[in-house]
């Protein structure tokens, strides 16, 4: 797999570099933000190598990878100049909700592999204690132990200073200064202070006891505020004492303003919030668990799960344990015993292929967009399917009262996590878990779902042109016409249409090409029946005996003309590769039509079979209809 064309690939469908705002990643998805979204030709990008899905949430342009995310974005790095687009005020602004929900993955989402890694080492800790605890001894006073345990909590205790270097990056401040303001909320002398019998002052001014040390929103709110202080000194000092007094004045003003006023701010914040969420446990565990664990994966799809990771990271860094994770691991189990039910009920090869991958990788690491993309949502009945069992499973582990003492991503590596408060809310969690995962699976396999038929992906019982997952070979080796694409560009299902006539295929199979060149051109020798008076479709004659309509764009009926120019009257007979129609993408594009140009048997119903073939690369002597004549 050549990672470095399909970031090329990626960007040029975005928009190009210049529409890139900004770019981040979790484990499985490529999160742009654009300048301007209407550039981006999703359904490119969709059936681009290697990508499951496109998702757009919450402001971004979701690009879902699965494990590959990583490789492509470290390809897609040095072709991109990040700062330069970002200090371009030109971009969409979107939503108040979406730019908090960006902030918020920003902030949060790069700390995933370290909050991973911790919940991971204090799982394989908790297993050594149960099981020294089990001959008798006591492991927690063991050297080496502590110095493991430390390494599981300090990202934790030193939370402010972690999040003082995210937030500055999403606000826009010094990250170091910033940094130095979340470290002096954990000095030890501070902390002591915060902790200790007696008052505390600053000025000669008394301020709120608190411990921000494991804390999570003063300091992102300190960090806020921190960004407009420093911009505004950076306007009124003179350049030559910028590099000494900036981070000096900004430290001293931001210091006693985090310990008087926003410090305190920012814990009633979380108070309130804490207070909230253990208020709608208390009220009902069940209810609580059952919405999380149902509903978790649904936050997933449209990005609102960022938005709750804080409640569960400030429970581990305050209090030392979080139910969140527990419950939303019956989603993700969900996910992967549905995915896991796909597998064993599919004949597509090729589904089961993706099916058993994202069973594995929802239900191991807990990461479930391959499983949500890949086939669940795809299929839509697995999807329910999850969504109950997920409900079910978050319930019974509300019910058990289950805990884990870390921040980690649910899956069977993670699963000692929710040992560490007892073995009887433990049962309470592999029961959830089991039921999540084998109720999925069960209900998947036993209620079924619209199956993909063999490897041409067509749903079942109908006559729908290949979904990306066909085998072109296996399409074109049983055909008795193959038909190159009259226009050059890249190849989509026709259901991917923004156009019921063309997507619900009344009008005859086919397939759809996304235009890189503006020009149409005879597929073979044939005889031109139709040019339409606005010169936006054509209607050919194959010598092969295939009707074919070729509709350049979306409503460009009403353009009447205007960026078009044809190159042959109608009722001329012309041979392969002769130059038909002209049209102008870019002017089609600036004036808001959508370019794609759907290609249509009109006669499908004379032959067989009649099959899109999707991909990159279409041209003329590539393949992008296969038709089988009746025996």
């Amino acid at each position: 797999m050549n990672y470095n064309q399909i970031a090329k690939d990626i960007i040029t469908n975005v928009g190009g570099s210049e529409n890139i705002k900004g770019l981040t990643h979790c484990f499985t998805r490529l999160r742009f933000e654009l300048r301007d979204s209407k550039k981006a030709k999703r359904e490119v990008i969709e059936h681009l190598e290697g990508v499951i899905s496109v998702v757009e949430s919450g402001g971004q342009f979701q690009v879902v990878l699965g494990t590959k995310v990583t490789k492509v974005y470290e390809a897609i790095l040095p072709m991109v100049s990040l700062e330069e687009n970002s200090a371009d005020g030109s971009e969409e602004k979107g939503s108040v909700w979406n730019r908090i929900l960006i902030a918020i993955s920003s902030m949060f989402t790069p700390m995933v592999p370290a909050i991973a890694a911790s919940g991971l080492l204090k799982g394989l800790l908790t297993i050594a204690r149960i099981t020294a605890s089990n001959h008798g001894m006591d492991i927690t006073v063991n050297q080496t132990y502590i110095l493991i345990m430390a390494a599981t909590d300090a990202l934790f205790y030193f939370m402010p200073i972690i999040l003082a270097y995210t937030s500055a990056k999403v606000f826009k401040a010094n990250e170091f200064i910033a940094m130095a303001l979340g470290g002096t909320m954990c000095y030890p002398a501070v902390v002591s202070l915060m902790t200790g019998q007696d008052a505390v002052s600053m000025f000669g001014i008394a301020i709120t006891k608190a411990s921000y040390a494991s804390s999570v929103i003063p300091i992102i709110i300190g960090v806020f505020i921190l960004a407009y202080i420093q911009k505004f000194l950076e306007k009124i000092i003179p350049e030559v004492l910028k590099i000494i007094l900036v981070p000096g004045i900004s430290l001293l003003v931001m210091i006693p303003a985090t310990f008087m006023i926003f410090g305190p701010i920012g814990i009633y914040i979380g108070n309130g919030i804490n207070f909230i969420y253990t208020g709608m446990m208390n009220l009902s565990p069940a209810l609580c668990g059952a919405f999380v664990g149902g509903m978790w994966c649904v936050f997933v799809i449209f990005g609102a799960h960022r938005a709750l990771l804080p409640i569960g990271i400030n429970d581990v860094a305050q209090f030392g344990h979080q139910n969140l994770l527990a419950f939303a691991g019956a989603a993700n189990f969900s996910q992967g015993g549905a995915a896991l039910g796909v597998m064993l009920k599919t004949k597509s090869k090729d589904l089961k292929t993706v099916a058993a991958s994202a069973a594995i990788s929802a239900s191991v690491c807990g990461i479930t967009e391959p499983a949500i993309y890949g086939c669940n949502l795809r299929l839509k009945k697995p999807m329910i399917y999850a969504i109950i069992c997920g409900a079910i499973g978050g319930a019974i582990m509300g019910v058990g009262g289950v805990y884990g003492d870390s921040f980690a991503n649910n899956g069977v590596l993670t699963f000692a996590t929710y040992a560490a408060f007892g073995m009887k809310t433990f049962i309470y969690y592999l029961v959830g878990v089991a039921v999540s995962f084998f109720g999925a699976m069960g209900l998947t396999y036993l209620f079924g779902f619209d199956d993909i038929n063999g490897k041409t992906g067509r749903v079942s019982g109908s006559n729908e042109e290949a979904a990306e997952t066909q085998d072109v070979l296996d399409i074109t080796s049983g055909a008795d016409i193959l038909i190159g694409s009259p226009v050059e560009g890249m190849a989509v299902p026709m259901t991917s249409v923004n156009d019921e006539v063309f997507s619900s295929m009344a009008l005859g199979n086919g397939i759809a090409i996304v235009p890189e060149k503006g020009e149409v051109v005879a597929p073979e020798d044939c005889t031109v029946t139709l040019v339409y008076p606005t010169l936006h479709a054509l209607g050919l004659m194959l010598d092969s005996g295939a009707e074919m309509i070729i509709h350049v764009g979306i409503n460009t009926v009403q353009l009447e003309g205007k960026h078009f120019e044809k190159h042959v009257e109608e009722g001329a007979h012309v041979s392969k590769g002769t130059r038909l129609l002209s049209f102008d993408i870019e002017a089609l594009e600036k004036e808001g039509y959508d370019t794609v140009v759907p290609i249509i048997i009109s006669n499908t119903a004379a032959f067989h079979e009649v099959t899109g073939i999707a991909g990159s690369g279409a041209s003329l002597e590539k393949p992008v209809i296969a038709i089988k004549n009746n025996q």
